[in-house]
């Protein structure tokens, strides 16, 4: 076997990520649900939802774009200031799910990004994921929750005497 075939076998050990094809268009990750695949596609918006997760927007119209990518608060601190990706043609890689009649990849780790999109800045100390982006003044902990008063049950109150029928 002559040593180029020999590094051809080899490299993909070494380096999963030359293993897998070529990146795909994110108009054909419908496609390929349930399948572990590189997706490209420029991101035109990076927005916050409820909750702190955050989506990148492929298309004008999220509504009916067929592809998103999904990213978790709990996770920002793994993958790094994602806002940067805004306008940026970006790689994937990941297992593509089927949501809300679209077709996404979750992103935990920013090695799941590859090109230019991997050199993404960490979140800045300061970044508040609970807060929805707002930076936070060095408090720790978490907010806390708006306390509404509590009603108390009262106990009904009898006449102390009553009055017999008079007939």
């Amino acid at each position: 076997m002559s040593s180029r075939k020999h590094l051809l076998l080899v490299l993909p050990l070494f380096f999963p990520m030359l293993a897998i094809a070529d990146c795909i268009p994110f108009t054909q990750a419908r496609e390929h649900i349930g399948e572990t695949r590189c997706i490209t596609g420029k991101v035109l918006r990076v927005k916050r939802g409820n909750r702190g997760v955050t989506f990148f927007d492929f298309c004008a119209d999220y509504r009916v774009c067929p592809f998103t990518v999904v990213v978790f608060p709990g996770r920002l601190r793994d993958v790094g200031d994602v806002r940067q990706l805004q306008d940026k043609l970006i790689e994937v890689h990941g297992p593509i799910k089927a949501y809300d009649g679209r077709a996404e990849i979750v992103l935990d780790h920013v090695r799941q990004l590859s090109g230019q999109a991997a050199m993404l800045p960490p979140l800045p100390k300061n970044y508040d994921v609970e807060r929805k982006g707002r930076y936070n003044s060095g408090t720790l902990g978490h907010p806390k929750a708006k306390q509404t008063p509590s009603k108390k049950r009262q106990t009904a109150k009898l006449p102390v005497e009553i009055p017999e029928d008079e007939q």
